[in-house]
């Protein structure tokens, strides 16, 4: 019996999936659950399980194509005997009998055409680099889709020799192009490139960036550590900056706000669901802290060890992705002096932590060492006039350098 598996009703108003990476190929024998396909929505990755013991027929969907909620994704032929079970949940329709003609093998990537006369298919980089090296493109056969020149085939055996010209300089001649690796842009990295180039093409970035003397708050944070180590909870620097940032929120709503533009309309949240960006082997992510405002520092520290360690292993959650209404992102050990973070669209701000460094400063007119960390704020200047901005950093930074005004932020 031949089954048809279908991208399942994922729920959270999941629309489409893009077909991140195939765990098996045709001719594959699975067991039932066995993992399948891996997909992406807006919110998370989610690995999909055959339906039933089977063999698989070919894959209909390829790597790196969006597939529409209920689209087929892969044909297999089931077990005498098999009976899938969709997935919990009921809204998932996987399993579907295969009727009629069988479906077609998922097309070839659309082939750009090049006519006679027309002008040489090749990319940018490609015309660059044959005109550095004298090629005329017109006299060399493309082995890329419909004819498309590479970059080796400028240097592929049986070439055309170099267009006449002069004679590049005696040790300037140009060096012959490297091996080339193609990393296909999808998954998490594509969603990654989409976020952030559309924030920087609509948000109107300006960034802050002012240091903080830490000292006290790093003893307040190694007492408690201590103790919150005999409760199984791991505390960072991370649940008071979340604390001192809810705070100045609530002070400042146009930080905690987004701008729909087609309706010339800025939303101010009531409520604080704070993203915290991590670094996987995925690319950057952004799971977020629900309800900020109404947990407390050991609450916090727990939230953002779970999250982070999630998030690492590849098995962050749909409900623990997006819907963010301020973001902080720390580069950690690496710090750097200063950077400007890139807003998380649709937020109108996000917050950057750089590197605690001992640091000279002067202090009651002595020239003393304290530990300092710098805070790069960006802000959406259609939103944030620079004043606002300025006064938010300098709620957060109060706070971080008197950690005993967190007393009256206790939940």
């Amino acid at each position: 019996m031949a089954l048809r598996l279908v991208l399942p009703d994922i729920g959270e108003g999941v629309v489409e999936a893009e077909v991140v990476k195939w765990l098996v190929a045709p001719g594959d024998e699975v067991a039932e659950d066995q993992p399948l396909v891996e997909v992406m929505t807006d919110k998370a990755t989610v690995t999909i399980p055959a339906p039933g013991r089977g063999r698989v027929v070919r894959l209909l969907v390829r790597e790196g194509e969006v597939a529409r909620v209920h689209q087929a994704l892969l044909e297999l032929e089931a077990e005498p005997g098999a009976s899938p079970t969709p997935p919990p949940g009921g809204r998932a329709r996987v399993p579907e009998r295969a009727e009629g003609p069988k479906p077609e093998a998922a097309p070839p990537p659309a082939q750009a055409k090049s006519q006679t006369g027309a002008k040489p298919l090749a990319a940018p980089a490609v015309r660059a680099l044959a005109r550095r090296m004298g090629v005329d493109l017109a006299t060399v056969t493309g082995s890329g889709p419909g004819g498309r020149i590479l970059r080796q085939d400028l240097s592929a055996p049986g070439a055309p020799a170099r267009a006449a010209g002069p004679a590049a300089p005696a040790g300037h001649a140009p060096s012959p192009p490297g091996p080339v690796e193609v990393v296909p842009l999808r998954g998490v990295r594509r969603k990654i490139a989409e976020n952030v180039a559309r924030s920087k093409r609509t948000a109107a970035h300006f960034t802050l960036v002012e240091q903080v003397d830490v000292t006290e708050l790093t003893r307040v944070k190694e007492r408690l550590a201590a103790a919150a180590r005999e409760q199984g909870v791991k505390v960072t620097f991370l649940p008071f900056v979340v604390k001192a940032v809810v705070a100045a929120l609530k002070r400042h709503p146009y930080l905690n706000s987004s701008l729909d533009e087609e309706k010339g309309e800025i939303h101010l949240k009531r409520w604080y669901d704070i993203g915290i960006a991590s670094a996987t082997d995925q690319g950057l992510l952004v799971p977020v802290i629900r309800r900020a405002d109404q947990r407390s520092l050991a609450d916090l520290a727990s939230e953002i060890e779970r999250l982070s360690t999630e998030a690492r292993a590849g098995r962050a959650r749909p409900e623990d992705q997006g819907g963010s209404t301020f973001t902080i992102t720390s580069l950690g050990a690496l710090g750097g002096l200063f950077a400007t973070p890139v807003i998380n669209h649709p937020e109108v701000a996000i917050l950057g932590l750089h590197r605690i460094r001992p640091t000279p400063v002067a202090k009651d007119g002595a020239v003393v060492v304290r530990d300092v960390m710098h805070l790069s704020l960006s802000f959406d200047h259609r939103v944030v006039d620079g004043h606002v901005g300025a006064a938010f950093a300098y709620e957060v930074i109060a706070t971080l350098e008197d950690p005993s005004l967190l007393f009256l932020e206790m939940v």
